[in-house]
This record gives structure tokens, sequence and C-alpha cells, in this order.
């Protein structure tokens, strides 16, 4: 077994024009006097980050980690949610993603998935300059769209739907291989990689990539009413990224998982800070404890009540409270006895 890293912090809910948001070495200076180990960076911000720079310059990277030293922290990953998002865009959702891009990409379709790959393309570049071995972000949808059954789903649809997704992302996949990076997709509602089926499906279409790995979040399998728990052992093998974020869900006689197009507060289905939703962390630490993750706890603060900074504040307790130390002993060792081939067999009935 292995120790989980942190805690962490994902930069993106808390940046801003306002100090200390508006900036990287601000930033680094908040999350450490809160007492972050971690920082997940946005690729997107450019307030905090420049991806292109990031891609081409190793001073440029070396600049970046030696603030967050400064500050006693580590960089855990790089985050491109919102470029993996554009890799695969349906036509409904063109207009709605568009925000996404620049806006000299804006009505373009074709132009933004060619930019949204390239952008993934100089992540895995700064990622090996900045000596990282995974990356997070979102697989894009092109199904989304067909998500419930109804009306029925032309035959082989979502087969070739995931063929063309894998099309898309092998040529990325390859490159992170070459960095020595793992691409973690957060499974997440509105991407085509959402829960553990789809995940395998597109293992499938990618002939079992190496490089195509879970940001395992519990948040998003609480929304769903998916077993977060069992879903560890399942997959584990695969987990190689972690976002600690809460959810609660409390049907009622009026909406369910669907949320009747309700405002964050009114639907069933809702995330949480840290400590106020119904997420069984004490068991998700534990698991990913014995299954050897040796990766980072990223705080990703949503909540549609508590204030972010209050949020950010009481995650760091939450999380440094459920990290383990793995032990290095059996709890009955006082009890064990030497090694006896003769006594083995004795015991065994063994002539």
């Amino acid at each position: 077994m292995k120790q989980i890293k942190g805690p962490a912090i994902f930069l993106a809910q808390f940046v801003s024009d306002e100090p200390p948001f508006n900036n990287f070495n601000a930033i680094c200076q908040w999350a450490s006097s809160l007492g972050y180990k971690g920082i997940q960076i946005p690729t997107w911000e450019s307030r905090l980050f420049d991806l292109d720079k990031a891609a081409q310059s190793q001073d440029y990277c070396d600049e970046i980690t030696g603030i967050a030293t400064e500050y006693g922290l580590t960089i855990s990953e790089l985050s491109t949610h919102l470029q993996g998002q554009l890799v695969a865009v349906h036509p409904a959702y063109d207009q709605m993603f568009d925000g996404f891009a620049p806006n000299a990409l804006h009505g373009s379709p074709q132009a933004r998935t060619q930019w949204a790959t390239e952008q993934l393309m100089l992540a895995a570049s700064a990622s090996e300059k900045l000596g990282l071995t995974s990356h997070a972000t979102f697989s894009g949808a092109l199904l989304w769209h067909t998500f419930y059954p109804w009306p029925q789903r032309p035959q082989g649809l979502v087969e070739q739907g995931f063929e063309e997704l894998a099309k898309r992302w092998l040529p990325i996949l390859n490159r992170f291989d070459e960095v020595g990076v793992d691409v973690c997709y957060e499974l997440h509602p509105g991407e085509d990689l959402h829960d553990g089926v789809t995940f395998e499906r597109f293992l499938d279409a990618t002939d079992h990539h190496p490089r195509a790995n879970i940001l395992y979040d519990p948040s998003h399998f609480v929304l769903q009413q998916l077993d977060y728990l069992a879903f560890i052992d399942i997959y584990h093998d695969r987990i190689k990224a972690f976002h600690v974020k809460d959810a609660e869900f409390t049907p009622n006689g009026r909406s369910g998982v669907y949320g009747g197009y309700q405002p964050w507060q009114q639907r069933p289905g809702r995330f949480r800070s840290l400590g106020d939703g119904q997420v069984d962390f004490k068991q998700i630490f534990s698991k990913l404890t014995q299954y050897g993750f040796d990766g980072w706890a990223v705080l990703e603060w949503e909540c549609c009540i508590k204030h972010p900074e209050i949020g950010a504040l009481e995650g760091v307790d939450f999380i440094n409270q459920h990290l383990i130390k793995p032990t290095d002993k059996a709890f009955d060792d006082f009890a064990a006895s030497v090694t006896d081939s003769a006594l083995n067999k004795q015991i065994l009935g063994i002539k």
C-alpha cells in the first residue's frame, strides 16, 4: 500500500479578477496559507498560466514550479477540462460550448475541434516539462443527447459514436504516452464518458490504450445513483487522479435524477462542500489506499450553498483527517510464529 498525497486544491473555481485570485503568485500564497500542499492548475486561465509558453519553454515551467515551491506547494496535475470538452461537441451544443473557445473560433466547429486537440497536445508537452505523471480532462460528447433511449437509437449508433470519439482522442493519447503522462477523464454527466460502462466502451474503442485512465470524483456518481465504492473495486487499476468533492441526493415527490430543469439549490442531486453531503469519504480513502493509489487528493469545491472561501478553508482539515498512513505490519504480528515446515506438515496432517 502507498499513501495518498494531499491536501491539494483545484484552482479553477477560485480564479477571478480580484486579488489574491488574479495571478499565480498570489493564489499560490493564498492556497499555502490555508495549509494546502498541492495545486491543480486550469490551463485555460491565462491569469494563472500560459499553456503555449509552458509547452515550449522549460525555463517558464521551472519558473512556475519555483513559485509553487516557494510557498511549499507541488503541482499535482494540469487540467484541460474545457478544452477536452471541445474535442467532441454535438452540433446541438455548438453555441453553448463556443464560450469555451477563443472568440475567433465561435461558429466554426471544425476549427474549434482542431484548436482543442492542439491544446491537449500542448498540455502533454507542458506536463512533461513540469515533471507531471497525470493530466485531468473531459472527454467531450457526441452521444449525450441520446443518453435516454427514447426515441429508440438506430442500431450501431452508440458503437459508431465511440469509434469517432476514439478516433479523435487516439492521437492525443499517443502523444501523452510519448511523454509518460496518464490522461485522466473525469467521468461526468454531459460527457460521453460518464460512468463505468461508457468508460469501458471507450477502452474497447481505443484498444485499451494504457494512457486512457480515470479521474475519480464520487460526487458525479451520487447524482447518477451509481455505487461509487464498488466502482473503485472494479476500476482501481485505471484510477490515476482524484477529486475530493461531496454531494447529496434527496429524491422527492416532484423530481429525481433528472432534476426537472431546476436550479442547483432546488435539485434533488446537489454538489456540496466537504462534510456537508452524503459521500462516505472514509470508505473511499480506505479503498484507494488499499489498492495503492498514491496520487493527490484534490479538493474540487462546488457548492450551491456555502461560500467558496469557507469551503476551501474547511477542505484542508477534512482531507487531512481522511489521509491514511498505510500500515507496515499486520495487527496480529505479536502472535506470529517462525516458519517451521515440519510443524506445518504436522498441522496439515501431511506425512
